[in-house]
């Protein structure tokens, strides 16, 4: 089983991937961020800092996911994992242009012939006014410029990139509004038998909207 974790910076999934990975016991593979050089002068400029955010994360999300993901599935254990390699291209889309933008979708494209497959998809929504509280809450330095106009874009991309087929992968969105699985272990047991329905995983409860 790999199950891959999306949403909109702040939704949740590294926190959601951490709780599901002794759930499913499972490997985690969680996005290593922090160490891009660029990040913080990407969000006080992003005009200027987009292409060497953009090569930098592509490429070590890459040698990320190369290295991790096959060798876990050969041995046939569960990976849990917070991000996609295939999402890096939407935020290409949102960053570069032009030229930029050419060169950045070939080497995308050429790299992610390589990288398997999620069995599923879970998709993490929220409003962008839960999204920016939630930034604020977790105060990492390098988020405290970002614009409450970019989420807003972020989550619109989002919201359309995940309404069409992923790479044959199937989805399953969950409305992250109402949910808080930091303070609240049924909303993981939620977000979890969700999982397990879309996989056929027993156990599990057909779904019930949560109260």
């Amino acid at each position: 089983m790999y199950v891959a974790i999306e949403g909109v910076i702040g939704v949740g999934k590294t926190t959601l991937a951490r709780l599901l990975q002794p759930v499913f016991e499972a490997d985690a593979l969680l996005e290593v961020f922090e160490e891009n050089p660029f990040l913080s002068d990407f969000y006080g400029d992003r005009a200027r800092y987009a292409f060497q955010t953009q090569i930098f994360f592509l490429l070590s999300r890459y040698r990320q996911q190369n290295n991790v993901a096959p060798q876990a599935l050969s041995a046939k254990r569960n990976l849990v994992a917070d991000y996609t390699f295939a999402k890096d291209a939407l935020f290409a889309s949102i960053n570069l242009k032009g030229d930029e933008l050419d060169m950045y979708y070939k080497v995308h494209e050429a790299l992610g012939e390589k990288i398997p497959k999620p069995d599923l998809l879970v998709y993490l929504q929220a409003s962008t006014e839960t999204l920016m509280r939630r930034i604020a809450l977790r105060d990492r330095p390098y988020e405290r410029q970002i614009e409450r106009a970019y989420i807003e874009e972020l989550n619109a991309a989002y919201d359309n990139f995940f309404s069409k087929p992923f790479d044959r992968t199937p989805i399953l969105k969950i409305d992250m509004d109402d949910l808080d699985f930091v303070q609240n272990a049924e909303h993981v047991n939620f977000i979890e038998n969700r999982i397990r329905e879309a996989l056929g995983l027993p156990p599990y409860q057909p779904a019930l909207p949560m109260e």
